[in-house]
């Protein structure tokens, strides 16, 4: 008999229940083989398994490393005396084998082991792999899949501990509805539901809001003969609290309170807490934690960082700190979530530095942050417009072992998108991939929403072709944002046909995607055709407000066709829709721009008469339409008839009458309305200043009414520095914000080629302790169009000096000029102070990134960073 082994050592290991040892001195070349490479294969394995810690054995690891289910399958049927030993090794395997990693391979070796008739093993691996997948819905339904596949070929059915794992696992991921189906597939197999399960069942159903159902199986309960008790109850208190009922979860609140069986614990109260300020009732929730203490029942962690998130999302920031110092004096420690809690809050306040504060104190106290609090930070960086910083966090996050997730890739290409760099976030998409996440629809919706709003159409294009690759369809918000940019370009056709496509594709519209098409066609006077899409909309009753109708009406008004205008204001009441102030405030400018002041003030009365009060804006049109046509006695009048009717002036009212005094040679009054309308906290803005600036240089020249379209920019040609530092004092003297003024100054010099007053403005303001940003903005890319790269790095230097960081903008566009004048050296320099501005520390791991974000605007790639995502989705699974 022949034996084709490499060695007879090898043999005699196998043990005498394989084969004979004599087998080992038989001829290699005259008998024929015993069993096959598999079946020696499978007994070396088994025969290792026998000793102490096999799992950290290197040998065995190296064996398994590109074991297949099936011989797996039988080394698992040679240990069948010893089921631990056999689900132990089935999971080991899973994670060592390259063959059996892919959840699709551990579901070919079940049905390998069921095949085999080894029942026993198979439910020990169930419950081993019901628990593995008790994190993942997507993977639990693939298992209850191959359960069914099971049933039906060989007749296998799950046993009591595989259902009750079920049962719970189900209830983790809230799979309430498969729950119940479990439950009566358990019932049809003869198992007799326990107490447990029954909690199981009742929770998975309320965390559905199912709640219906719970109540039902709480009858069933009591009918059989269980008590009620704290757990169960807690859960139907989970359940209407999840569908904000908060009527009948204070209703069973009140029987728990009353049943010593189900008395209220400290899960029970946080939950209801966390009901109350979900809709609102903040006293009541802080009354509730009083009381509970009052009960004996101390508030836990989770009730205290409830309370702090509901003051937090009501921007109530100062407070949460105060509840957090009250937690810690009590004794009650707070957890990771409660300070991920609060850096989210100060991140939405905008208040970053704050929330960096935060994040240290949480590590100081050994407490390390999550994704989720990396991801909070990463999103408050964004919206800032520091991406550097965000991507150090990436960094950061990766040195610290803690993998980024989705989100944290969607904010990241979502800051890149917010600094017009939508190239660049897909870049980043492949970076996704690389970690071993695919994107979501979020994902997509961020990209294609970034790359329409900087025309880049063809990019669009791609990503939405590339979703297939990720089984991902195109939702509302994907074809809107398409939608959007082709109106905003004036083909509106074009958008008309992707809202066929997105209907085709059984997407159902919304009243935000069917006034981004009416808006459109508005644009491009088609208002025939705005006007039969909204009739559309009507009748498939999405619209339910009238902005759709208002935006038809502005064009109109625009078009100063009023008799179109009146007939709308028919058509509105024909259609069942009830005209708004906005749609009546839209009549009255119509009015006012075809001349008829009479009609507008007639149609105020109307609005009166119907119901429908006009506010500040209705006055502030005719107020400005007064003014216009020179009647600033009338426009007085109105404006005191407005606010004794009890509608107050707001900034827009206050900016059409300094106008209006300006514009008849008023300039005394108009400081004092501009001092009025900063006493009452309103800021000024560019109209103010352009009618400042006007009224400063008539006063001072003498100087006749001129058109005032031309004549602000007249008026600055023939301002000196002296002019402009004395129209910047009589600001200050009206307690207005000299800021805004400057900005306004800054960007009309820049524009007349006078950067180098724009910049002496600047540094004036720095001495001050005044920073703007949005006005060195404006410099910087002045200097840069005109290749003055020597001036802006002397400015970033200086205001570096004095303790202000320049917008990543203003770093970006030098350093790319330097760069295309060769000047990589500087550049180099430039891209070092960035990331020491930001607050960098580990440079080395954000260079790369920074490097590359500072590349210029090049677009060509878009087609190669596509085709690269989709070839690395497809590509094959790495061998381990």
């Amino acid at each position: 008999m022949l034996i084709h082994f490499r060695s007879p050592r090898k043999i005699l290991a196998l043990g005498s229940h394989v084969f004979p040892s004599s087998y080992a001195f038989f001829s290699v070349t005259s008998r024929p083989s015993l069993f096959s490479p598999d079946e020696v294969a499978a007994h070396d394995v088994a025969s290792l398994l026998k000793s102490p810690n096999w799992e950290k054995n290197n040998s065995l690891k190296s064996l398994v490393s590109h074991m297949s289910p099936h011989v797996a399958s039988q080394v698992i049927a040679l240990q069948r005396s010893d089921n631990d030993i056999c689900a132990r090794f089935f999971m080991w395997v899973c994670k060592h084998s390259s063959y059996c990693f892919d959840p699709a391979q551990k579901t070919q070796l079940l049905k390998l082991i069921v095949a085999s008739g080894l029942y026993k093993v198979a439910h020990d691996v169930i419950v081993a792999l019901i628990r593995e997948c008790s994190s993942c819905e997507k993977e639990m339904l693939k298992l209850m899949g191959c359960f069914d596949e099971l049933r039906e070929v060989s007749g296998f059915r799950l046993n009591y501990p595989c259902y009750s794992s079920l049962l719970m696992s189900l209830a983790k991921l809230d799979l309430g509805f498969l729950a119940y189906i479990t439950y009566r597939r358990m019932e049809a197999d003869g198992f007799v539901v326990g107490m447990i399960d029954y909690r199981t069942i009742v929770n998975a159903l309320c965390k559905n809001g199912f709640t219906e159902a719970a109540e039902m199986f709480m009858c069933k309960i009591v009918r059989i003969g269980f008590a009620l008790d704290s757990h169960i109850c807690t859960s139907l208190l989970l359940g209407f609290c999840r569908r904000l009922n908060l009527k009948d979860a204070l209703q069973v609140f009140g029987v728990m309170s009353r049943e010593e069986t189900c008395a209220p614990n400290s899960v029970s109260y946080s939950i209801l807490i966390h009901g109350l300020c979900e809709v609102g009732r903040l006293e009541e929730a802080f009354g509730l934690k009083d009381q509970m203490r009052e009960k004996g029942c101390q508030p836990s962690t989770r009730t205290y960082t409830v309370l702090i998130k509901a003051l937090c999302d009501r921007v109530l920031i100062g407070k949460a700190f105060n509840f957090l110092d009250e937690m810690i004096a009590r004794g009650c420690k707070p957890n990771v979530h409660t300070y991920t809690v609060l850096i989210d809050g100060l991140c939405r306040d905008r208040k970053i530095e704050e929330a960096n504060g935060v994040c240290r104190k949480m590590v100081n106290d050994g407490i390390f942050p999550s994704v989720i609090t990396y991801n909070a930070l990463i999103n408050g960086y964004c919206k800032d417009g520091r991406v550097v910083s965000a991507f150090e966090l990436l960094t950061v996050m990766e040195k610290r072992a803690c993998k980024p997730s989705v989100r944290t890739f969607n904010e990241l290409m979502e800051g890149l998108c917010r600094v017009g760099k939508p190239y660049k976030a897909v870049h980043l998409l492949k970076r996704m991939l690389d970690n071993g996440l695919s994107p979501d629809i979020v994902s997509y919706n961020v990209l294609i929403d970034g790359c329409c709003r900087e025309g880049h159409m063809n990019l669009a294009y791609k990503l939405l072709s590339s979703m297939n690759s990720f089984d991902l369809e195109p939702d509302c918000l994907t074809f809107t944002a398409i939608i959007n940019a082709f109106c905003k370009q004036g083909k509106a056709d074009v958008a008309s046909a992707f809202l066929g496509l997105m209907l085709r594709k059984g997407i159902n519209l919304d009243e935000v995607t069917g006034t981004t098409l009416i808006d459109g066609f508005c644009i491009v006077g088609k208002t025939r055709d705005a006007l039969f899409i909204l009739e559309t909309l009507v009748k498939m009753r999405i619209l339910t407000t009238p902005h759709s109708l208002n935006v038809l009406l502005d064009v109109l008004s625009k078009g100063c066709k009023v008799k179109e205008e009146l007939a709308m204001l028919g058509k509105i009441n024909k259609l069942g829709l009830i005209p708004s102030v906005v749609t009546y405030t839209t009549l009255v400018d119509g009015l006012i721009r075809s001349g008829d002041i009479s009609g507008s003030l007639r149609m105020l009365e109307l609005m009166k008469s119907s119901g429908c009060l006009p506010n500040v804006y209705s006055y502030t049109i005719i107020i400005n339409g007064l003014c216009q046509f020179g009647r600033v006695e009338d426009a007085e009048r109105l404006l005191s008839a407005m606010q004794e009717s009890g509608v107050s002036p707001n900034h827009a009212t206050y900016t059409v009458m300094v106008k209006g005094y300006v514009d008849n040679g008023r300039l005394d009054i108009a400081l004092e309305t501009i001092r009025a309308m900063v006493e009452r906290g309103y800021e000024l803005n560019d109209r103010i200043y352009s009618s400042l600036l006007r009224g400063f240089v008539l006063s001072q020249k003498g100087s006749d009414n001129s058109n005032e379209s031309t004549f602000s920019d007249i008026a600055l040609r023939e301002t000196d520095p002296e002019c402009i530092s004395n129209l910047i004092s009589v600001v200050e003297q009206l307690n207005g914000s000299i800021s805004g003024l400057c900005i306004f100054l800054v960007t009309r010099l820049c524009k007349e080629g006078r950067t180098e007053e724009s910049n002496n403005v600047i540094k004036t303001m720095l001495k001050k302790g005044i920073f703007l940003e949005k006005a060195m903005d404006i410099i910087i890319g002045s200097y840069c169009s005109r290749k003055k790269h020597s001036e802006c790095q002397e400015l970033i230097t200086h205001v570096l000096r004095t303790g202000f960081v320049p917008s990543f903008k203003s770093f970006c566009l030098v350093i790319q000029g330097l760069k295309k004048e060769g000047d990589t050296e500087r550049a180099h320099e430039l891209v070092m102070e960035l990331l020491s501005s930001n607050g960098v520390v580990e440079k080395s791991g954000v260079l790369t990134y920074v490097e590359y974000l500072m590349e210029g605007d090049e677009t060509g790639d878009f087609s190669e960073a596509i085709d690269l995502i989709d070839q690395l989705h497809s590509r094959e699974r790495p061998t381990f």
